[in-house]
């Protein structure tokens, strides 16, 4: 009797173990993947001067190590709906081996617009680069939403505006972005407020690093400024994608008018995976060398 309890005791041992013990470890979370985009504005000088082309600049983003391609509007605006010429940009990008990832658009109207009938001619017209944006193979078009008015009313017209366009965006399974750029969309609460209103999961934020004039004087000079910093983090539970702005650098290499490992840490704070767009601005370095500084202190704060 003594051997046969020896025996039960040993079978429900092993028993329990068979049942919880477990071999494999547990599964480590995957760590946010961010990636390095060159937004086209970054060689609007070049552009326009006529030293390159539309095509080029997407050639030129892959022979400078960029993985995407942030394009611009205009210098594509004609072409919208040309699928031929969009099919062209897709082979150029496939040669470059970068990937298109989004259209800003620009001239298209205000979605902030207190009159319900261009508002809703702002929308029809963005709907344009909705379709584009599908057939580059785009996950979104950055928007504005610009309005003149009572910061309650121009936010009530963008809710409106932003809830038809993303509707329309999310049959192509396109998202609809928010940029600061000036005015009400540069203060982060009224931005932030603004998406959580139009409550649709493809309408979010595209948070630029250096867009926070609030107000301008007549000859264009910036006279109210919000807090970046805040700005920056009050938008990027919304953030979609992100644009890293820059202007001039110091003899180490940093931005002279923007903290980037402060920008860097909040970031990394709301584990953002996606891209962040090089979109460099100054005017004492070339495009090209202001390009190469950013997307190096980019690289040295990730």
């Amino acid at each position: 009797m003594y051997f046969s309890f020896i025996l039960l005791g040993w079978f429900a041992i092993a028993s329990c173990k068979d049942k919880n013990t477990n071999t494999d470890p547990p599964e480590e979370p995957e760590p946010p993947k961010i990636s390095l985009s060159l937004a086209q504005w970054s060689l609007h000088k070049e552009l326009f001067g006529g030293k390159i082309s539309h095509f080029d600049f997407i050639r030129v983003a892959g022979e400078m190590g960029f993985e995407g391609v942030e394009y611009v509007n205009q210098f594509f605006k004609n072409e919208v709906e040309n699928t031929a010429y969009l099919d062209s940009m897709n082979a150029k990008a496939k040669e470059a081996g970068v990937q298109q990832l989004l259209i800003m658009v620009d001239g298209e109207g205000n979605l902030g617009e207190l009159d319900r009938e261009k508002r809703d001619q702002a929308v029809e017209n963005h709907k344009n680069w909705v379709r584009a944006a599908k057939h580059l193979g785009c996950h979104s078009i950055r928007v504005n939403a610009y309005g003149t008015g009572e910061a309650n009313e121009v936010m009530e017209a963008a809710v409106d505006a932003l809830g038809k366009l993303s509707d329309y965006a999310s049959e192509y399974n396109i998202n609809v972005l928010v940029e600061n750029h000036g005015g009400y969309s540069s203060d982060g609460i009224w931005l932030s407020e603004t998406i959580k209103k139009v409550g649709k999961s493809n309408c979010g934020t595209l948070p630029d690093f250096g867009n926070f004039c609030l107000k301008r004087s007549g000859n264009g000079t910036c006279t109210e400024h919000y807090d970046k910093y805040k700005g920056v983090k009050e938008m990027m539970p919304y953030a979609k994608a992100i644009s890293a702005k820059s202007y001039d650098f110091n003899e180490d290499g940093e931005e002279t008018t923007i903290d980037y490992k402060k920008m860097m840490d909040i970031i990394k704070e709301t584990n953002y995976s996606g891209f962040i767009g090089v979109e460099y601005e100054g005017s004492r370095l070339s495009e090209r060398e202001g390009i190469m500084m950013t997307k190096n202190l980019l690289k040295k704060h990730l």
